[in-house]
């Protein structure tokens, strides 16, 4: 395996490398990690540039994990198993790099005279509250070290974990600015036990974010992904975005589905198993890339707002908690103008 000449965006590093020689690989016998490989390294370096920076809302990350049990199958970061030598299929699922120094690295770069307290994201890439946090315990000292330097950060999550850390997370927020968003595409959970089967089910985080907002941190939902014929008629988008009102969250924000190289032959993979005859319509929607067509991409994100009007939800952003109202739903607000989608890597 690779490990000593890469960097966190999985792009050949130099001498700059991201991993020494030393890696620790583990397999535990028990049954929440039964068949899951953890590889232990030291990272140098912990505080990473986004590829694209300018493209994007954010331009740092840290990322405490490679590989993510959450095991969706859509998922974009399956690539950069490819530049471990590790398979970007069920290698990104059960081989999970675990970067154990994170806090202390951490709090060595927020240290640095260079270092000018700059955004950081978490959860761009894989789930930093995925199964593996519960056996390594990294967040925790990651929060305590931004709350220290009072560094303003976000999560992105699929994990009910998070409310773990609850209390750091409102002690962080006293200081500084603190952003979280869950990630629910949808409801159906037949969809989500076959394309999303490591993850909490979307009732459970959208139970987490009422805790979350409840205790004083304002939590969003990325409506993400909405997956083309499987989860994007209207009465799923209306019904989603109604429960994603219901749980108190700050806004909703929709993100179609998208398939780069690695995730897109997984998906196609497990669409030829559970749904074969939709392998032929969606070789023809994303026929020109890695993005369902923009007149697709506006008409979902023009029914999400406009549900999002109809209950009373963002995309405001955070401080627009209102009453979910009773059917009759009360008469829709004008729809916001048409938005682009937002895209993450």
């Amino acid at each position: 395996m690779r490990w000593s000449n890469l960097g966190d965006d999985g792009a050949d590093a130099g001498p700059g490398a991201l991993f020494g020689t030393d890696v620790v690989t583990r397999t535990l016998d028990t049954p929440e990690f039964r068949g899951i490989t953890f590889h232990e390294v030291r990272a140098r370096t912990i505080v990473n540039r986004v590829p694209g920076a300018s493209r994007m809302p954010f331009e740092w990350t840290v990322n405490p994990y490679r590989g993510c049990t959450h095991a969706c199958v859509y998922c974009f970061a399956r690539k950069t198993h490819g530049y471990l030598d590790l398979d970007t299929g069920l290698g990104f699922d059960t081989q999970i790099v675990v970067k154990v120094n994170a806090p202390e690295a951490l709090r060595r770069e927020l240290a640095a005279p260079r270092w000018r307290g700059e955004h950081i994201a978490m959860g761009t890439n894989v789930d930093c509250y995925q199964r593996a946090e519960g056996r390594y315990r990294l967040m925790p000292g990651i929060i305590d070290a931004l709350r220290e330097r009072a560094n303003p950060f976000s999560v992105l999550t699929k994990g009910t974990l998070i409310l773990r850390d609850l209390e750091l997370l409102r002690e962080a927020a006293a200081v500084t600015d603190v952003g979280v968003s869950m990630s629910v595409g949808f409801l159906d959970d037949e969809l989500w036990r076959t394309v999303e089967p490591g993850t909490p089910s979307p009732a459970r985080r959208l139970d987490a974010v009422r805790t979350l907002t409840g205790h004083g941190i304002p939590c969003g939902v990325l409506m993400a992904p909405v997956i083309p014929f499987l989860g994007d008629s209207p009465e799923q988008l209306r019904a989603t975005v109604r429960a994603v009102a219901a749980s108190g969250a700050t806004s909703v924000t929709p993100l179609v589905l998208h398939l780069r190289p690695g995730a897109r032959e997984w998906f196609t993979a497990w669409l030829a198993r559970h749904h074969p005859h939709l392998v032929r319509r969606y070789e023809t929607m994303y026929a020109d890339g890695a993005y369902a067509p923009k007149w697709y991409q506006r008409r979902i994100t023009r029914q999400v707002h406009e549900y999002a009007a109809e209950f009373g939800i963002g995309p405001t952003g955070p401080g627009s908690h209102r009453r979910i109202p009773d059917p009759p739903p009360a008469p829709a607000a004008p729809a916001p103008p048409q938005a682009t989608q937002l895209t993450l890597l």
